[in-house]
């Protein structure tokens, strides 16, 4: 019998459909959601971050939405203290968390009980590399990270600040390559009785959907959405502005690029992010996959649910 306490995790690249499927399982396990994603975190980010409204939730609770300003800053260090917080509170309820979103790094820095006390105690250089962000020199910190890891690099848009500045402050701080330090912890025995489970589909089809649903992002008012952000003073000077989406955006309203060209670059840019997330659960040890393309929801899940009772995370009445 394993006596470390439950974790399910439901992952898998941005449009592939974990949200219905994710309440099918919580409300089946007696479970809670947990976000791991790195921008649903803050208010005012709903469209472009694919948030679910509240009233469709269908009572289940979840945690990690809606917590910070845009201005402020949020790390892996600071989700996944954040995420230990919700854990607890979610155990003392006797239900089970289920960590859903497609952060990877999130979703190991919690399932593997990561040390981020180091960096934790000194935040002056991340400020420094965030304030660099701020000046616009995003480019340039791509450029160092592309020197010093790599490797790292390779799996990294560089729009994506948050990544990158993480990296360089891991290398800043221990001076090695992060990309060495995350395949070790992939090697540590998880600090939960963890199920792993990652969604995919065929790859056309998953684009079909990325571009579909940034369409509908669109109709549903983004635009408006960052205009507002804009007029609360979230301009591109906080490092939440350069998410996929808000960035694109952002250089439209400044007249920069038209909407059509806005609306092209979010496309492409989902599209190559879920090639990564791909990559990195594809990293990953044992995690369960089911294909949405040939699956149904309902197969998917009685397969979880069996999956969950060989691990005894869950019994069924």
């Amino acid at each position: 019998m394993d006596f470390r306490k439950p974790l399910v995790i439901l992952t898998g690249p941005t449009a592939v459909g974990k949200t219905a499927l994710s309440l099918s399982l919580a409300k089946a396990i007696n479970g809670e959601i947990i976000s791991a994603d790195s921008m649903q975190v803050y208010r005012h980010m709903d469209i472009g971050t694919a948030k679910l409204p509240e009233a469709e939730r269908d009572g289940v609770p979840h945690h990690l939405i809606d917590c910070l300003s845009p201005e402020e800053p949020f790390s892996v260090a600071v989700f996944q203290q954040m995420a230990k917080e919700a854990i607890r509170d979610i155990y003392s309820r006797n239900r089970i968390p289920i960590l859903v979103g497609g952060t990877g790094f999130y979703i190991q820095s919690v399932l593997y009980d990561i040390d981020f006390a180091s960096e934790e105690e000194d935040d002056s250089y991340r400020k420094y590399l965030e304030q660099m962000v701020t000046d616009g020199k995003a480019a340039e910190l791509y450029a160092e990270l592309l020197r010093v890891d790599p490797d790292s690099a390779d799996g990294i848009h560089v729009n994506n600040v948050k990544r990158v500045i993480r990296a360089l402050e891991y290398y800043h701080f221990h001076q090695r390559p992060i990309s060495e330090h995350n395949e070790e912890q992939k090697q540590r025995e998880s600090a939960y009785n963890a199920a792993y489970f990652v969604l995919t589909r065929d790859r056309e089809e998953l684009y079909k959907r990325i571009n579909q649903r940034v369409l509908e992002m669109i109709s549903e008012g983004l635009e408006q959405e960052v205009r507002n952000l804009v007029a609360l003073g979230y301009g591109g000077c906080t490092v939440a502005m350069q998410g996929l989406g808000y960035k694109q955006l952002l250089m439209h309203l400044r007249g920069e690029i038209t909407l059509d060209e806005a609306i092209h670059r979010i496309q492409q840019e989902t599209r190559h992010f879920a090639k990564r997330q791909l990559t990195w659960f594809r990293r990953e040890k044992d995690p369960v996959w089911f294909d949405r393309t040939s699956l149904s929801e309902e197969d998917i899940l009685r397969q979880m649910l069996a999956v969950l009772t060989q691990k005894e995370i869950f019994h069924a009445e």
